[in-house]
């Protein structure tokens, strides 16, 4: 693994984040590289934030009418279009790969099929250039991009929620993850895309082309009367930080399932309060969140982890962080604790190579995880994120007051 100290030809990015802030792009260049799923990502990042160029191949499109992602189908895509993707990015931002500094790559964790085409194209590369290479966690990289717009110091409390993660982190650097609480089943992007789905609202030409999240969400704004549909708060009585939406789903089935037998409704028929199911949905989930969110930060004041006098802050981060609706009910509640919440850009939110970028410049700045022994670099489908703290979160018992 190659260390090396690049405090003395670049800003640093520590612990008390003395990375400098400059609107003219910065050393070290970074190339990244993300196939952890279904989008083929790629761009290059400077040293203070500055996006020199990005490009991104999303497949969702042609996943829709499968239903859900395959992931033969996804690898395919992605070596179809990565070359194109990275090519892309390297003209965008009017440099060639012999002058950026390294490449990163997520390489854990993920679809291994996808894993394996941008770990791949990046040692392609980096052989090719003579370039070190860093592997990047994909979550440890939603977990920290909010910090190349937002100023974020270390430590803080992240919640990555998305179409694959739900889970809270408290984040001390940029290799020091701390997890509280994960789900147990489903994660809400996966919950609201099968409800999306079991309401059919891909029949309605406005949700068509939409994510199931989205769709919901917007579903929700037409509603005019949220609570019309009962949504019991999940794992209500589990002092813990651990999440569940499989319950909500389930919840969310059986109120349509009951509807279409009472209305009588054909097969492809809509229901027609759809919009106050949605709302009744999203809202819980939100509440659901938002409870284990406060509980997260109870637990890391009561444990020192993070100092009540310090400025705090709350990261929302991953795909589903787009989500008004969650955002708002969050930072509500984190508000009350003494929390400033902030989110990625929104078209930072979901996988892109800008995030895996960023990871890579600060990991970078920092001498951390580089390497040129390649063959040491290989993906992992399914790892934890950081070290657990679960069990200990659990036998603080602490209440919640949502």
């Amino acid at each position: 693994m190659l260390k090396v100290k690049f405090f003395e030809r670049f800003c640093l990015a520590s612990a008390s984040f003395s990375r400098c802030y400059s609107s003219a792009p910065l050393r070290p260049y970074i190339l990244g590289i993300e196939t952890s799923c279904d989008d083929s990502g790629a761009a290059i990042v400077s040293g203070n934030g500055t996006v020199l160029g990005e490009c991104i191949h999303s497949q969702q499109n042609s996943h829709l009418k499968f239903g859900g992602i395959i992931p033969p189908v996804a690898q395919d895509f992605h070596r179809l279009h990565i070359d194109n993707v990275v090519q892309k990015a390297f003209k965008r931002s009017n440099l060639d790969c012999l002058q950026i500094d390294a490449i990163a790559v997520t390489n854990r964790p993920g679809l291994p099929l996808s894993l394996l085409v941008g770990l791949r194209y990046a040692k392609y590369l980096a052989r090719k250039y003579q370039k070190p290479i860093m592997p990047i966690h994909h979550m440890e990289a939603h977990a920290l991009m909010a910090r190349m717009t937002h100023k974020v110091p270390f430590p803080f409390l992240c919640i990555l929620v998305s179409g694959g993660h739900s889970l809270l982190t408290l984040v001390k650097s940029t290799s020091q993850f701390y997890l509280l609480g994960e789900t147990l089943d489903d994660a809400p992007g996966e919950a609201f895309d099968k409800i999306a789905r079991r309401l059919k609202l891909r029949n309605l030409p406005q949700y068509a082309w939409l994510s199931g999240g989205r769709a919901i969400e917007q579903a929700a704004m037409l509603s005019n009367n949220p609570r019309k549909y009962d949504f019991p708060l999940p794992l209500s009585h589990y002092r813990d930080c651990q999440f569940s939406f499989a319950g909500l789903k389930n919840t969310a089935t059986r109120h349509i399932v009951q509807q279409e037998k009472e209305r009588e409704l054909a097969p492809d028929a809509i229901l027609p309060d759809y919009h106050d199911l949605c709302a009744g949905f999203l809202n819980a989930a939100a509440r659901h969140i938002s409870q284990r969110t406060q509980r997260a930060i109870r637990f890391c004041e009561k444990e020192n982890l993070i100092n009540p006098n310090d400025h705090k802050f709350l990261v929302i981060s991953g795909g589903v962080a787009c989500n008004d609706t969650i955002f708002n009910t969050v930072s509500n509640m984190a508000r009350e604790f003494g929390y400033t919440t902030v989110r990625p850009e929104r078209h930072h939110c979901t996988d892109n190579g800008i995030m895996i970028a960023w990871n890579g410049v600060e990991k970078f700045l920092v001498g951390e995880d580089l390497t040129t022994d390649y063959g040491s670099v290989d993906f992992v489908g399914k790892i934890k994120l950081g070290t657990s703290l679960i069990d200990k979160v659990k036998s603080s018992n602490i209440p919640s007051k949502c």
